[in-house]
């Protein structure tokens, strides 16, 4: 059986690839969608699949309380984490849920994804879209990721709307 955990971490390494140093990336040194930025004292260059799968689910998985979401909002929250920040991710879901948007995965969030429509899903894949062309507009260096970015989202509305 194949559980939110496995899909998800599928889809984010199927998209973050291997060893990048990218001078676009703001994160340097990159491999598997882990950067040198947010773990200096990583070994980034010699850092293996298993590792950082280990690093996905302790510092986003677990911390966005995504086994305890619904499912498509486990995923969508995870790859947001990985993709656009755990605290952003957080939000986001809280504003596409209606509620206040504190930055807390509480009892609250984690109920009110089982009980929403799913309106609200396309809402929170709107809002990464948004915050995207937010960061461009930043950093118009980042324009050279935005196809990958929508295509991302576009996969991930796709993969929510298959349960």
């Amino acid at each position: 059986m194949n559980t939110s955990w496995e899909k998800g971490i599928e889809f984010v390494l199927a998209r973050e690839g291997g060893l990048t140093d990218d001078p676009n990336d703001p994160g340097g040194l990159t491999n598997f969608g882990i950067s040198q930025k947010a773990y200096p004292n990583l070994d980034i260059k010699n850092l293996t699949v298993e590792q950082a799968k280990e690093i996905y689910k302790k510092d986003y998985w677990q911390e966005c309380r995504c086994d305890e979401l619904a499912f498509p909002f486990d995923i969508a929250t995870f790859d947001c984490a990985v993709n656009q920040g755990v605290g952003k991710a957080k939000r986001l879901l809280q504003i596409a849920l209606g509620i206040e948007a504190d930055g807390i995965i509480g009892d609250m969030t984690i109920s009110f994804t089982f009980k929403v429509t799913p309106g609200i899903f396309r809402k929170l894949m709107a809002q990464r879209i948004s915050e995207y062309f937010r960061l461009i507009a930043n950093n118009p260096k980042l324009m050279v990721y935005s196809t990958n970015w929508i295509y991302r989202v576009l996969a991930l509305y796709e993969l929510g709307l298959s349960k």
